[in-house]
């Protein structure tokens, strides 16, 4: 399983360079323009100036609208800007054409571009809250637009967490269809350390976090820690020993 870690800041992304042997993707955002939030180009490039070569940035695209030119647009500044994974919020989209609509002009533009880029189609644990596709249709949305990953966050950050949205069974359902797709699977949405079991059990790809490695587990006022990150990623290899020595015990 992956770490992704979300930085909101030039200055954070400093900290992740400091952790950088302990996670795996520095993802850029805006979490004041919302859940995906898309950063500025600039910030994209210098972020990924200060973090290590051998070390994957992605960037959002921001929550976005039902307007495929406008997001094909925002996510090939994104890949120009030097980001790896490409992260669209399919926010606007109340139906899986219109989600896939956008995410087919997403694909277009970033892989005419970087055709090593991975595109990633996000969709929202709450989607019940704000009227987007339900979140068990992104794999599906993925895969008929060509991308390369599915993504679960939450939309709303109101202290709610995936899993008070998405039941374990219904994570482990997206994570087999993103797998029977032959897409990565991504989770997200004010995970927690307690969570890594359910996560790795059920297979996740990548896991993304921001609040479980800021000072006081707070995602707005706190601050990146790479101790924290250090602390996390440890979780992490624990759930992973114990779920390998588990399986090889079954069998």
């Amino acid at each position: 399983m992956l770490l992704l870690i979300s930085p909101d800041s030039v200055e954070e992304a400093i900290d992740c360079a400091k952790a950088a042997e302990y996670l795996d993707i520095v993802d850029v955002k805006k979490p004041d323009e919302g859940s995906l939030g898309a950063n500025f180009p600039w910030v994209i490039r210098e972020i990924r100036d200060v973090v290590p070569a051998g070390t994957p940035v992605s960037a959002t695209v921001g929550d976005v609208p039902y307007k495929p030119g406008t997001v094909a647009q925002a996510a090939l500044g994104a890949v120009v800007s030097g980001a790896a994974y490409i992260k669209v919020g399919l926010y606007g989209c109340a139906t899986p054409t219109q989600a896939v609509d956008v995410m087919r002009g997403v694909v277009r533009a970033v892989k005419d571009h970087s055709p090593d880029a991975l595109v990633v189609a996000s969709g929202y644990a709450d989607a019940h809250r704000i009227g987007c596709v339900n979140p068990l249709a992104l794999p599906d949305i993925a895969a008929r637009a060509g991308a390369d990953a599915a993504m679960l966050d939450t939309a709303i950050k109101d202290g709610t967490r995936l899993l008070d949205h998405v039941p374990v069974d219904a994570c482990e359902e997206f994570v087999r269809r993103a797998h029977d797709a032959g897409l990565l699977a991504a989770l997200a949405g004010s995970v927690k350390a307690v969570d890594l079991a359910v996560l790795t059990r059920i297979g996740t790809d990548i896991v993304g976090v921001r609040g479980a490695v800021c000072d006081g587990g707070d995602r707005n006022a706190g601050r990146i820690r790479p101790e924290l990150v250090a602390a996390f990623r440890a979780e992490m290899d624990r759930h992973a020993r114990e779920h390998a020595a588990t399986a090889a015990a079954a069998s």
